[in-house]
C-alpha cells in the first residue's frame, strides 16, 4: 500500500493523502499568509478534521464543507456550532477526548491539548484537543494542536504509539522548540513535522532550533506547499 503524503500548507493547516486515496484537511485556514495561492481552492476534500475553536484552525471549515459534502470531526461542542453554521448535525462526527471515530477508512482519535479555544464568534468550543490518526496502512501521525507541553504526552506515546508528531513551535500562544524537544521525549518518536511558527513575526520558534535541542530526532520542515511521505 502506498506511503502516506502530507502537505504542509502553512500555520497549522495540513492535507494528507492517505494510501488508501483518501484527502483529509486538518485545521484548514487556508487562508493564512503562508499557503500558496495554488492550495487555497481544494479540488476535493473527504473530510475535514477541527482540532478547536479558534479562527486560525477552523479557517474554512464551513465553506468546504457545505462544498464537498464531506464529513468534519471535531470536538463535541465545536461541532455543534459548526452545525449551528448550515452544517449538517452529525453525532457520530461529534465526539470527545479518548474518543473514536472513522470516517473514509481513517481513525481518529481525540487526545487532550492544553490551550484555549472559542469560536470565532466568541462561543464556547468545549476544550482544545489534538488528534491522532491512523491511516489504512497501520501509520499512525499524532497531530498535537495547538498546546504547550504535558507530562500526559507520554501516555499519547505509549497508548498510540505515533510513527510521526506533528507539533506547534512557534512558541508565544503554544510551545517553543524548548517545549516541543521535551514533547518529543515524552512521545518517544523519532520524526517530527513542525507547525505553528513563521506565520506572523510572534511566531519565533524554528525548526533549526528544534535540530539542536532534540538531536536525535528526525525533523521535517517542508516548505508550505510542500508534500512529504511518512
Amino acid at each position: 500500500m502506498a506511503d502516506t503524503a502530507v502537505t504542509w500548507l502553512g500555520h497549522a493547516a495540513f492535507r494528507v493523502d492517505s494510501p488508501g486515496g483518501r484527502r483529509i484537511y486538518l485545521d484548514p485556514w487556508l487562508g493564512n499568509p503562508k499557503c500558496p495561492e495554488a492550495e487555497r481552492s481544494p479540488e476535493r476534500v473527504d473530510v475535514l478534521a477541527v482540532t478547536h475553536g479558534h479562527g486560525d484552525h477552523v479557517g474554512e471549515t464551513v465553506e468546504l464543507a457545505k462544498r464537498f459534502g464531506c464529513p468534519v470531526v471535531a470536538q463535541v461542542e465545536l461541532r455543534e456550532w459548526l452545525g449551528r453554521q448550515g452544517l449538517e448535525d452529525e453525532t457520530t462526527e461529534a465526539f470527545n477526548k479518548g474518543g473514536t471515530v472513522e470516517k473514509a477508512g481513517v481513525r481518529f482519535t481525540l487526545t487532550d491539548a492544553k490551550h484555549s479555544s472559542a469560536c470565532p464568534d466568541g462561543t464556547y468550543a468545549g476544550e482544545a484537543a489534538g488528534f491522532v490518526v491512523e491511516f489504512e496502512n497501520g501509520t499512525t501521525i499524532y497531530f498535537a494542536g495547538d498546546t504547550c507541553v504535558f507530562g500526559d504526552m507520554q501516555l499519547i506515546g505509549r497508548i498510540y504509539e505515533p510513527d510521526v508528531a506533528v507539533l506547534p513551535i512557534g512558541g508565544h500562544y503554544t510551545m517553543d522548540p524548548r517545549e516541543a524537544a521535551v514533547a518529543l521525549e515524552l512521545l518517544g518518536v523519532k520524526r517530527c513535522i513542525p507547525c505553528h511558527y513563521g506565520t506572523f513575526e510572534l511566531l519565533a520558534g524554528t525548526p533549526d532550533e528544534l535540530r539542536e535541542r532534540a538531536p536525535d530526532v528526525e525533523v521535517i520542515a517542508p516548505e508550505p506547499g510542500e508534500t512529504v511521505t511518512v
